[in-house]
């Protein structure tokens, strides 16, 4: 552990990186932050008009590209365009939290669809191209998840808008696991990583649908929330730093504290469950592990 900040950041000058979700919340800081140690920083988001308007917020060079994580036609568009260029580091950062059930264009839970599926193929299609290493965002919400391999876009069961995103989570980490694991396997010196941000305030707890919920969480985030800055400090520490596969970056205290390796539950643990997911999330995204 180690109170390692954003201004400890190395020099990035030449490296590219990829960071989904990054006109707002922790990808906008870490995207700002990245770009500012000399990135070439690529801003994968959905809606054009808001990656532009933060762009314009930060210095050095970085590009603004679409991508929408609930369609698999856009994920393959926007791997399309690194056929000639490589990626040192992608951070798979965007995510939605317990919000009301809704299909992606592809027929998935919006939330697992986005959070893991999304992310699943987007890292697959540009894999061949990332050179150092693929950061992945988790919660310790993931503690309270649970994912059905023979349900997991809730088409049998009642639909819970926190046990999927805990879900989601979870699945985030079964995915780090098992793509470490391929890679080594594979020989290759790319390293899989994860981090959460602890307990930050952003505009992901305002998109629960729910008012009553909505004023909770702000009542939270006046409370006991840090800032966007703090929790994509856990993301640039995993994206920058010398630390092995596999490891999952976070507070010290869970949701305060020091910067380092963070425990994770024995489900987040269990490889059986981690290969077995990646085999279903293959078959849903139609892709596969590339090296």
């Amino acid at each position: 552990m180690s109170d390692w900040t954003a201004a400890d950041l190395p020099s990035f000058a030449g490296r590219t990186v990829v960071v989904t979700g990054a006109n707002s919340g922790l990808g906008l800081v870490t995207a700002r932050e990245l770009a500012r140690v000399g990135a070439t920083t690529i801003l994968a988001v959905r809606n054009l008009g808001k990656g532009n308007a933060a762009a314009a917020e930060m210095s050095g060079d970085v590009q603004v590209r679409r991508l929408d994580l609930q369609d698999l036609a856009s994920i393959r568009d926007f791997a399309d365009g690194f056929a000639n260029s490589t990626v040192d580091v992608l951070v798979n950062n965007a995510g939605i939290m317990a919000v009301p059930y809704a299909l992606t264009t592809d027929g998935f839970e919006s939330q697992i669809g986005t959070n893991h599926l999304g992310h699943f193929a987007l890292t697959n299609l540009l894999l061949p191209r990332i050179t150092d290493r693929v950061v992945t965002v988790s919660s310790m919400m993931h503690l309270t998840g649970h994912v059905s391999l023979t349900d997991l876009n809730w088409k049998s069961r009642p639909y819970l808008a926190w046990p999927a995103y805990g879900q989601s989570k979870l699945a985030n980490l079964l995915f780090n696991l098992e793509l470490q694991r391929r890679l080594e396997a594979a020989g290759s010196s790319v390293r899989s990583v994860a981090a959460h941000p602890g307990y930050s305030a952003t505009n992901l707890q305002g998109q629960t649908g729910n008012r009553f919920g909505t004023r909770i969480w702000d009542a939270g985030n006046r409370l006991l929330a840090t800032d966007a800055d703090f929790g994509a400090r856990q993301t640039l520490f995993a994206a920058s730093q010398d630390i092995p596969g596999n490891s999952f970056i976070g507070p010290r205290f869970a949701m305060r504290g020091p910067t380092g390796q963070s425990r994770r539950s024995p489900l987040a643990r269990n490889r059986a469950r981690a290969q077995a997911l990646w085999t279903l999330s293959e078959q849903l995204t139609g892709t596969e592990f590339p090296l």
